[in-house]
């Protein structure tokens, strides 16, 4: 009995030790969720599928930077990291622009089968225009805003979207308060040089509204959505008002909001949304904040639910999820190399290298911000031969630089790639190198001013 009670003594204290040892599972951090879609941290999405592909454009955290991102996909699954050459804070300053970075982009293609693109800058809304979504785009007035920050004194000049109606009729709907309180919302007719305002600017504030609007028509009605509360906490939440008119009036719809703090599923201020319908069905395509949240960090994601309405036409709310559409799930990766991970050090709990395995934008490796030189590896078990390797990390935009390196025992390694003096960037780092061992590594020489190394996926093929 006692050698029973010991017996079970034993194995209870080694699952408590295994338990507390492992990576804390929180909600969200699933092997193989598909939300948030997106490798890196971004914000305020616009989207347009041309000819096929799909042009995602987006903020970058925390609070905007130089310029935008542009995720490029032709199956929604596996995006690839594109430098646009506008906007750029250094292109849309004008004597009236304060100091805030690029943000909130609105793309839609206009009537002459052109793209257009008002985006805020300095506190003030710019418009560009481009034969191609991936550009070269060009400001469409020059060296001007289409909207300078004093248009309307004592409001936030900023989170410009267009709409275009059935009729081709292009509106443009924008405005936001300052420290978090005053919201307001402004609308106008465009001409159909698409930077012209057709008639007078109306004020269309809805309930509840303080900024990002979105309209998206159903039904013959026209629902304005919209956010509300404060993005770094955990109160920004989706709205949506209807109306009979592109200019309303706009009546809060029954289920507002919609899209709302959900604390327990990791769900956090979900907000500054577009809608786009993909297999029939329109989805909506918002921002959250990363897990773990914190409010003193602003890393927020891209994820896309699905959106629908109830017998009346209003919007029913919508249910975040971490597993994400169907369509976005990234089957291709599942058939890369099954591997082990490890690491020189690990940032926190959280941030370990088996992150890296797991099909999961939530989740990263990151090093230890102080060391040297890092390095991630990967144990294949035996001999594999391989060809290619794709590496997410952290930042598409910033620079790193790295070596990749080969050994079949672990002590002896061959470099396969060399990147330690000539840094790279993008996502997904593809490195096309054929080669056969039973580790990989990926070190990172480090140095000042460099990004601490961190990578959301690594997939051998």
């Amino acid at each position: 009995m006692r050698l029973f009670v010991l017996f079970v003594f034993n194995t209870l204290l080694f699952a408590l030790l295994s338990a507390c040892s492992a990576p804390e599972m929180l909600p969200g951090r699933e092997p193989q969720s598909s939300n948030p879609i997106l490798p890196g941290y971004y914000a305020d999405p616009s989207l347009v599928i041309y000819e096929g592909t799909a042009y995602l454009y987006a903020t970058l955290d925390p609070w905007g930077g130089e310029t935008l991102g542009l995720w490029e996909s032709d199956d929604f699954q596996h995006w690839s990291f594109r430098e646009l050459n506008w906007p750029t804070k250094a292109a849309c300053t004008s004597p009236t622009s304060k100091s805030a970075g690029v943000w909130a982009p609105s793309v839609v293609r206009g009537g002459d089968g052109r793209f257009y693109m008002y985006v805020s800058v300095g506190n003030e809304v710019w418009a560009g225009v481009a034969d191609h979504p991936a550009g070269p785009w060009k400001n469409l007035l020059g060296d001007q805003p289409l909207i300078p920050e004093n248009f309307k004194p004592g409001f936030h000049m900023i989170d410009a979207e267009a709409f275009i109606d059935e009729d081709g009729q292009a509106w443009l709907y924008w405005g936001s308060g300052w420290n978090w309180v005053n919201g307001k919302c402004w609308a106008v007719k465009l001409s159909d040089d698409m930077k012209t305002f057709d008639g007078t600017v109306h004020d269309v504030t809805p309930p509840n509204y303080f900024e990002a609007p979105f309209m998206y028509k159903h039904g013959g009605r026209y629902h304005l959505m919209y956010s509300s509360g404060r993005t770094p906490l955990d109160t920004y939440q989706v709205h949506s008002a209807v109306g009979d008119s592109p200019l309303g009036p706009f009546m809060e719809e029954p289920n507002s909001p919609i899209l709302v703090t959900d604390i327990d599923k990791n769900v956090v201020s979900p907000g500054h949304h577009a809608v786009f319908v993909e297999n029939g069905q329109p989805w909506i395509l918002y921002h959250r904040h990363s897990i773990p949240y914190s409010p003193d960090v602003i890393n927020r994601q891209i994820c896309a639910d699905p959106l629908a309405f109830d017998g009346n036409g209003h919007f029913l709310p919508v249910t975040p999820t971490h597993r994400g559409p169907v369509f976005t799930q990234r089957k291709a990766s599942r058939q890369a190399l099954p591997a082990l991970a490890s690491a020189s050090s690990q940032s926190g709990g959280l941030n370990g290298p088996e992150n890296v395995l797991d099909d999961n934008y939530a989740t990263k490796w990151q090093a230890f911000g102080d060391e040297k030189e890092s390095w991630i590896q990967l144990d294949f078990g035996k001999l594999k031969s391989f060809s290619v390797n794709e590496v997410r990390l952290e930042y598409a935009w910033k620079t790193y630089r790295l070596k990749l390196e080969s050994s079949s025992d672990g002590r002896h390694w061959e470099v396969l790639v060399d990147q330690s003096k000539t840094p790279v960037k993008g996502s997904p780092l593809r490195f096309q190198q054929e080669g056969a061992g039973r580790y990989l590594r990926l070190v990172f020489p480090g140095g000042e001013g460099e990004p601490v190394p961190a990578l959301f996926e690594w997939q051998v093929y």
